[in-house]
Formats: C-alpha cells, sequence, structure tokens
C-alpha cells in the first residue's frame, strides 16, 4: 500500500480517472494473450483486498461496486494467486499503541471469512503447493504477507504465531520507521538500517519460511537485509528508480543488481506515482499547494485545493507501456529471472495506469509483452515463475535450518 492514499488525491482522481477512461483507446487482446493469462498461474505479490474490506466491508466472493477486486474481475483476468495484504498502519507502533497485533489477527480473520464463505471459489494458500493444488481445482488461493512488520512487537514467538496463521512475507517496515527497519519514508534513521532486534528477525523469517519484503524500507537496511538473509528476498511491490529519480521508496539499479545476486525477485508496482515521473510530480505540487496553505492530507480545504488542481492540470495517468518499462529495464540489467507483478490493487487509490484499471486487465499486461516480442516462457515467468522459484527456494532453506 502506498504511504498516502488519502481522500484529497482520490476525489481529484475520479473525474480524470473517468475522462482517461473515456479517452483512451483500449489495447487490443488476442486470444493468445487471454489464453496465456487463463492457463498460467498468475501470482500478484501485493494486493490490499483485507484492509480495503475492513474500512468499508464488500463481499468480494461476488461483483462489487467498488474497488480493484473480487472474484467475477479475478476469473476474467485471470489472476489465481494474489497475496492478500495484512497492511498495518504505521501509526500504530506509536506510543500507546498496540503495534497492530490487533487488526492484524483482525484481518487474516477476513481473508480466512472469504475462503470460508466461498470454498467452491477460494482457498487461503499457505505453501508452493497449496496454491500449484488450488490452481488445478480452479480455485483462487490468499496467501497472505503483512505489509509493516509492527505486529511482530518485538517477540520472536509472535512472528511464529503469525507464521502460523498463514503470513509468509514481512514487508520490514511501512511509511515510518519502526522498531524493525528504518523506512525509506522517514527522514528518521532511527537505526541507519536494521535495528538489532530487526537483524535477529530476518534470521528467524529465514529458519520459518517467511520471505523478507524489503518494500518500503532505506537503502542501508535493504543492504543489510542482504548481507544477513540466507534465502533468497523479495521486494512484494516496488518500481524502479531509473524512471523516478530521487524516489527512494523504488529500488536503482545497483539494488535490483544485489536482489539478483540475492536470487530474489522485483514484483512491479502498477501505481501510476511509482512508475511516472510525472505523475511524481504533480503530486508534489500538490504536496507544496497544502504545504503553503497550512492544511493535510485529508483535511476538508485539501479537498477543494486538489479539485482546482485537478482542473488547472489533470492528473497525468502512467500507462500500460510505462509499466512494460519497467519490465524492460529489469529484463535488460539482470535477466528475465528476477522481475515480477505486485501491483498494489487496492492499495493507490484511482492512480492505477491506463489498460491496468483492476485484476481483469492481466490478459492487457500479457498482450502488452507479447508486443514487446516476449516470448510465452519469459512471460510465464513474470507472471508466477520467478516469484515461485523465489518461493521455493525460501522453503527450502527453512527445511534445512
Amino acid at each position: 500500500m502506498k504511504s498516502f492514499t488519502l481522500s484529497a488525491l482520490t476525489a481529484a482522481l475520479a473525474l480524470s480517472a473517468l475522462c482517461s477512461a473515456q479517452s483512451a483507446h483500449a489495447i487490443e487482446v488476442s486470444k493468445k494473450a487471454k489464453d496465456i493469462a487463463q492457463n498460467t498461474i498468475i501470482v500478484d505479490s501485493h494486493i490490499d483486498v483485507p484492509f480495503r474490506i475492513n474500512k468499508r466491508w464488500e463481499d468480494v466472493t461476488v461483483a462489487t461496486e467498488k474497488g480493484d477486486f473480487d472474484y467475477p474481475r479475478a476469473k476474467k483476468g485471470g489472476l489465481n494467486a494474489p497475496f492478500m495484504s495484512i497492511y498495518l498502519p504505521a501509526t500504530l507502533e506509536a506510543p500507546g499503541k498496540d503495534y497492530g497485533v490487533q487488526l492484524a489477527h483482525q484481518l487474516i480473520d477476513s481473508v480466512e471469512a472469504i475462503a470460508n464463505r466461498a470454498p467452491d471459489k477460494f482457498a487461503v494458500a499457505y505453501s508452493t503447493s497449496d496454491v500449484e493444488e488450488h490452481f488445478k481445482k480452479g480455485l483462487i488461493s490468499l496467501p497472505m504477507g503483512m505489509e509493516n512488520g509492527s505486529p511482530v512487537a518485538g517477540s520472536l514467538d509472535n512472528l511464529k504465531m503469525f507464521y502460523d496463521r498463514g503470513i509468509r512475507y514481512i514487508t520490514l517496515a511501512h511509511s515510518l520507521s519502526n522498531h524493525i527497519s528504518d523506512s525509506s519514508y522517514d527522514l528518521r534513521r532511527n537505526w541507519k538500517g536494521l535495528s538489532p532486534f530487526g537483524k535477529e528477525l530476518v534470521v528467524e523469517m529465514n529458519k520459518l519460511g517467511v520471505m523478507v519484503d524489503i518494500s518500503h524500507v532505506s537503502d542501508a537496511a535493504f543492504y543489510q537485509a542482504m548481507e544477513i538473509t540466507k534465502a533468497p528476498a523479495i521486494a512484494s511491490h516496488s518500481s524502479l528508480r531509473k524512471f523516478t529519480p530521487g524516489f527512494e521508496r523504488n529500488m536503482d539499479d545497483k539494488m535490483i543488481k544485489a536482489l539478483a545476486k540475492n536470487g530474489g525477485v522485483i514484483q512491479i508496482n502498477f501505481g501510476s506515482s511509482f512508475v511516472s515521473q510525472e505523475t511524481r510530480d504533480w503530486q508534489d505540487d500538490l504536496s507544496k499547494k497544502f504545504e503553503a496553505a497550512g492544511v493535510k492530507w485529508g483535511d476538508p480545504k485539501a479537498n477543494e485545493i486538489a479539485e482546482a488542481h485537478r482542473k488547472a492540470k489533470p492528473y497525468p495517468f502512467a500507462s500500460l507501456e510505462t509499466v512494460l518499462d519497467h519490465i524492460d529495464h529489469v529484463k535488460n540489467l539482470v535477466g528475465i529471472d528476477y522481475v515480477g507483478i505486485g501491483s498494489d490493487f487496492d492499495g493507490v487509490g484511482d492512480s492505477l495506469p491506463r489498460d491496468l484499471k483492476d485484476v481483469s486487465y492481466f490478459p492487457h499486461l500479457v498482450q502488452g509483452l507479447l508486443n514487446r516480442g516476449y516470448t510465452e516462457q519469459e512471460i510465464k515467468k513474470i507472471l508466477s515463475g520467478n516469484f515461485m522459484r523465489v518461493w521455493k527456494k525460501v522453503e527450502a532453506v527453512a527445511a534445512s535450518m
């Protein structure tokens, strides 16, 4: 989930999104692209359904009015292994808070409820073999990753508890530094990377079979995690700093090379502000207007400022081609084996690119890759092969430790 998915920006985007949808020339999707999407395991390593339905409940086992994910759209897109993000706001680790432990359990409960409510459609997945077995049965797997390790709350016993409940990756920090790691968004670098407990936690995650997710962490924390981990790591929903210079939340070429050397995988985030510098500039200009007016994201006055900003310059949505540029760059830099999909659906509001507006659009992504000359084998690696390789290796390392 993006650090700032707030009402002012969402309000400003609503009309822009409608205009964009009406004016965009939809990509023509071939039967081959549809067949690849339907006949391949598609792992999307980051979808924020649990937090979305916790804020405003909808039954995603049937068609929904809101959001980017529900069963009919997932089936249409061929998505069959979406990681449900157990997202905990960074502020839950503030003094007097419970580190998000209670909310984490509630969100995990909500994923289990989806599967229990529609066992003919969904099943919680705890392993790579579960994903493969569910695929054979025509079920959509629901593996889980924890976005923000705060609920570990300094306890390796808690880590084991969450593993037993199904958590298979942990994003070490989110938008603020926590007791595990510094955050790329937080100017305060409390630990100069990982905390002493964070370093211990990475080792224990290896032992249990919990993937180490370096999305959101500071550069220093990333390199320390690379030094410590005995298993491949993931970036569950990150994009490339090459296209967004200065945006530490994304990964630079040196980091991508280090992740590839580790055997890991970067899962490309679809959010417009993650893949397009033009979009980042638009949002930065809006933030400056908020600062000048003395308002914050979410304030009533902020909505007015955001709407005026949008009228002066419509929101510059990224496109499918922009996302493909990020995939191309990883392939050209380190090879096809180290890139996958971490869309951040339901986590980036209305800022999704043209032709990638919800989970029904995966055939568009496949067609875009075909149009750029990717082979079917390469496309299947991007859709799931690379991530499943990493996850299997993490399972094997845990078994050996």
